[in-house]
C-alpha cells in the first residue's frame, strides 16, 4: 500500500466537473464563453475541473489548444479549484510529452486514461502508465472506461500502480463497486465516480467523490449529494440522486455526455452556442425537447 499520501481531495478535488471545450459556430475555442463556464463552474461548488478530457472532446483538440486550455482555466480559477489535466494517449512517448506540456501549462493534476484502440497487456498498461507517472511531478488520476477504450484495468494491475506515488486516484466508469470497495481496503488510492448515473453508491462505499459531466449543469446538485453522505444522511442521498435522474438520463442516455451537456448549457446561457466537433454532431430537435424537459422537472432556469 502507498504510504504519506496528500488526502485526494486536496490534489484533486471531490465534486470534480469534466467541463466540456466551448466553442463558436465556426468550431473555433471559445475564450469568452471558457470563462464564463468556468465562473458557473466554481459559483455552483464545483472544487475540481477536469480539461480536454473525453467530455472535452479530447480527441479533436490539438496539443497546442488542450495546453492552452489548461493555461486559460488556471488563469480562471485562481486557485480556488484544482485543475486536471486530460493527457492520456495510445501513445506513451505522445502521452509523456503531453504531460510535460501540461505541467508547463499550470496544470495543477493528470488524468490519465488507459490506452485505447492498441489494447496493449497488462504489463504494458503498467509500463505506460508508470512512464508518465515518472515524467512530472504532479498527482496521477488512472482513468479506467473499458466501454471507450476496449481494455480494462484488473484490480491486480491497479493495486500495483497504486504503489506508485504520484499514482493517487482512479476514475472509475467500469462500474464494478464490488472491484472498487476491494481495491479502497487494499490499497490508498482514492475512487472517483465516472458513471454519474452511479455516484450515490460509489460515493455510499467510500468513494472520494465524483467526477462528472452532469456537474457541468448540476455541480450544486452534487455538492449537496456529496455533503449528505459525508453526513451519513441517506434519506436526503437518495432524494437528491432521484431528483436528478431525468437530467442524469437526458444528459447520460441520449446521444453523447459533451454533446447534451454543451446543450444543456447553451440552453441555460452559460455558453452562446452547443457548437462540436465532428464526428460529434449536435443535438437533433427530439433530443433537445427531452432536455427542455429535463431541465424543468429537475428546476434548473432554461434562459
Amino acid at each position: 500500500m502507498a504510504t504519506d499520501r496528500v488526502p485526494a481531495d486536496l490534489l484533486f478535488g471531490s465534486n470534480i466537473v469534466a467541463m466540456v471545450t466551448p466553442m463558436t459556430p465556426d468550431g473555433s475555442i471559445d475564450d469568452a464563453a471558457v470563462a464564463n463556464l468556468v465562473d458557473h463552474l466554481l459559483s455552483a461548488g464545483c472544487d475540481g475541473i477536469v480539461v480536454g478530457g473525453t467530455t472535452g472532446e479530447a480527441p479533436t483538440l490539438s496539443d497546442h489548444e488542450a495546453n492552452e486550455l489548461v493555461r486559460r482555466v488556471k488563469s480562471l480559477v485562481q486557485g480556488q479549484a484544482p485543475v486536471i489535466a486530460g493527457v492520456g494517449t495510445y501513445d506513451t512517448a505522445a502521452t509523456v510529452r503531453r504531460a510535460q506540456e501540461a505541467e508547463a501549462a499550470g496544470a495543477d493534476a493528470l488524468l490519465l486514461v488507459t490506452p485505447y484502440y492498441n489494447r496493449p497487456t497488462q504489463a504494458g498498461v503498467v509500463a505506460h502508465s508508470t512512464k508518465v507517472a515518472d515524467a512530472t511531478p504532479l498527482p496521477v488520476m488512472l482513468y479506467d472506461i473499458p466501454g471507450r477504450t476496449g481494455l480494462a484495468l484488473t484490480s491486480s494491475t491497479i493495486v500495483e500502480l497504486a504503489a506508485h506515488p504520484r499514482i493517487q486516484a482512479i476514475k472509475d466508469a467500469k462500474g464494478d463497486l464490488f472491484e472498487a470497495m476491494t481495491i479502497m481496503t487494499r490499497t490508498g488510492l482514492a475512487y472517483y465516480c465516472g458513471i454519474d448515473e452511479l455516484n450515490l453508491p460509489y460515493l455510499a462505499s467510500g468513494a472520494t467523490g465524483v467526477v462528472s459531466v452532469v456537474g457541468n449543469v448540476a455541480a450544486d446538485r452534487n455538492a449537496e449529494l456529496i455533503r449528505a453522505v459525508r453526513k451519513s444522511d441517506l434519506d436526503r442521498a437518495q432524494d437528491v440522486m432521484r431528483d436528478l435522474i431525468p437530467l442524469t438520463d437526458a444528459l447520460m442516455r441520449t446521444s453523447s455526455g459533451a454533446i447534451m451537456a454543451k446543450a444543456a448549457l447553451a440552453e441555460l446561457g452559460v455558453i452562446p452556442h452547443a457548437t462540436v466537433r465532428l464526428p460529434l454532431m449536435e443535438s437533433p430537435a427530439e433530443d433537445l425537447t427531452k432536455l427542455r424537459n429535463a431541465l424543468r422537472t429537475v428546476a434548473v432556469p432554461v434562459a
